[in-house]
């Protein structure tokens, strides 16, 4: 349930702040770091759980397998079922 507003206050920035330090460290927007984290969490989750992908998804902080299953093909380059193989 992390989000953007979270880690501002966690990092006692402003939104603009974090926006501007993340681009420059990640070239990433906060939203998409956060998704990176999470897909990097759930790749590391397919290697070392019996969990299906869908519960993976759920575990990771996406409502959406599907949308988890794009992203995942987005970051990685491999789906999800492939990863686990």
């Amino acid at each position: 349930n992390f989000d953007v507003p979270q880690l501002c206050r966690a990092a006692h920035l402003s939104n603009m702040q974090v926006n501007r330090k993340l681009k420059a460290l990640t070239g990433k927007t906060p939203s998409r770091f956060i998704r990176s984290v999470r897909l990097y969490k759930a790749r590391e989750m397919l290697q070392t759980t019996d969990l299906t992908i869908s519960e993976i998804a759920y575990a990771t902080g996406f409502s959406d397998p599907n949308y988890f299953s794009r992203s995942y093909s987005e970051e990685f380059g491999e789906s999800p079922s492939k990863a686990r193989e």
